[in-house]
């Protein structure tokens, strides 16, 4: 219990994040947020409010329960802590980084309006930090074992929130990962001064310790099938391979070279070590000295705007159609990069990418844009203010529009019922699919989102196999009352 009034609360300020220098940081890869000590922590920890009804674990999408945790920080009990978060949340250490808190969890907090939120994603990423330190890990406990198996597609957020669920409940689970190392977009999509890439691997070591088994070089759809897996004495399947497949503009001049996805530019640089040239040969495109640019303005937007800069852009820009306000990346992410020097061109948008007679990419030409009545997506559409084309010189483009639905899984399971896009149709509750003993969550059901809400459908889809497993049941219409 906090022995603190509401009064003597309410007049303690929300700690902040101490932050690695802007100018300093933009040349390196180290983490940007430092992280709190036991006595920061401990203050922020005096500002809750212990709600009757906390609105906080109510909007947390995997169901923490944040009074109880925040608790036990108080009373020094960081152990029982990072267990009681494990309980809902089998990766404190990544969700504390990356998951928007003040879209969730803290935007509940009574706090917000006057006196900023509880700082709850800082104090579970300090709980994770200090479990890490300390080698004193707060793992849940393991049910006897069912003898039942369960095959997992993909070892993205949703894959294993799922698992870490799974195998509490004494299921012998197996995460199959297409690529050579395990995290899925975890590992390959946020860069390491976002989310370092050990914290994702000691994660990972937790899940090994409770159990969860894992294979890696494994391209389900290729190296086995759906129908293989269940031949091979799994008792259901649950694919969580999300949304990897990269869009791009449509406009001339992007096959040009140093034109790249934010999937690929991304994925090269986290996987390949170009954080790290000279010591590794270069995977990317060399940036040293030039002028760089992303298009968009989501996370993935601004995490490779950002890597380009530390991999040595001289100039770093922003494309983005619509204004600042309407960016979807978050808040922090934004102040984060302009701190760094990254300059944002809103409402503008390229029309064609022009290059050399070698096909080598050498500036863009866009055009600027005025917003007007609200889209399906609820923001004002932006539309070209006409005459207003002009070119600038870059020697570097990388597209951040979005992604859709890796196919491979489902061109090899013809039974597996899809929807335009390639989504995987799947019941809003359970993630049952038309296919007896599969289930399917996270981006590859509802397309790109967070991290939190993949673990969120990794979770429901853990209660419903585990149903599953228990009754035989199989009685949804996935058609009917679908994603």
């Amino acid at each position: 219990m906090n022995p603190l009034s509401k009064k003597e609360r309410l007049q303690i300020a929300r700690q902040e994040m101490p932050q690695a220098d802007a100018l300093k940081r933009a040349g390196n890869f180290a983490e940007v947020n430092l992280g709190f000590d036991p006595a920061r922590a401990l203050e922020e920890s005096k500002r809750c409010l212990e709600c009757a009804k906390p609105a906080c674990s109510a909007g947390c999408p995997v169901g923490v329960d944040v009074p109880a945790f925040i608790d036990l920080v108080r009373a020094g009990d960081y152990r029982g802590a990072a267990a009681k978060i494990r309980e809902a949340n089998v990766l404190p250490a990544i969700t504390g980084r990356v998951c928007p808190q003040e879209e969730a969890c803290e935007g509940g907090c009574l706090l917000q309006k006057k006196y900023g939120s509880l700082a709850i994603g800082h104090l579970e990423r300090f709980v994770a930090d200090e479990e890490r330190r300390t080698g004193d890990l707060g793992l849940p406990p393991r049910q006897p074992p069912t003898g039942r198996k369960v095959a997992i597609v993909g070892s993205g957020p949703a894959g294993l929130a799922a698992a870490g669920d799974l195998v509490q409940k004494g299921h012998a689970v197996t995460v199959f990962e297409a690529l050579h190392e395990v995290g899925g977009v975890l590992i390959y999509g946020i860069p390491s001064f976002r989310l370092p890439r050990d914290i994702v691997r000691g994660e990972v070591e937790n899940l090994r310790r409770m159990g969860v088994e894992f294979q890696t070089n494994v391209v389900v759809g290729r190296t086995v099938t759906i129908d293989e897996l269940f031949g091979e004495g799994y008792d259901a399947v649950f694919v969580a391979t999300g949304a990897g497949l990269p869009h791009f503009l449509g406009v001339p001049g992007e096959q040009l070279n140093g034109v790249y996805s934010a999937n690929e530019w991304l994925t090269r640089v986290n996987l390949m070590s170009a954080s790290r040239f000279p010591d590794y040969d270069e995977p990317v495109f060399d940036c040293r000295g030039r002028d760089v640019a992303v298009v968009g303005g989501g996370n993935t937007a601004l995490d490779g705007i950002r890597t380009a800069l530390r991999l040595g852009a001289r100039k770093a820009y922003i494309i983005y159609r619509r204004s600042e306000k309407e960016m979807p990346a978050r808040v922090e992410e934004v102040r984060h990069a302009k701190e760094e020097g990254v300059e944002l061109m809103t409402l503008v948008n390229p029309v064609e990418f022009i290059g050399d007679t070698q096909g080598n990419l050498t500036a863009v030409r866009c055009v600027r844009m005025q917003l007007g009545e609200p889209d399906d997506s609820g923001r004002r559409r932006p539309m070209p203010v006409p005459g207003s084309e002009f070119t600038m010189p870059i020697s570097l483009a990388i597209i951040a529009a979005g992604t859709s639905a890796n196919p491979t899984v489902q061109q090899t399971t013809p039974d597996l019922i899809t929807r335009k896009g390639g989504y995987i149709v799947a019941d809003t509750e359970s993630l049952r699919t038309s296919k007896r003993g599969v289930f399917a969550g996270g981006d590859i059901v509802t397309g790109g989102a967070t991290v939190i809400l993949a673990m969120g459908a990794g979770r429901r889809a853990a209660r419903a196999i585990d149903d599953y497993l228990a009754s035989g049941a199989w009685t949804v219409e996935p058609a009917a009352a679908a994603v």
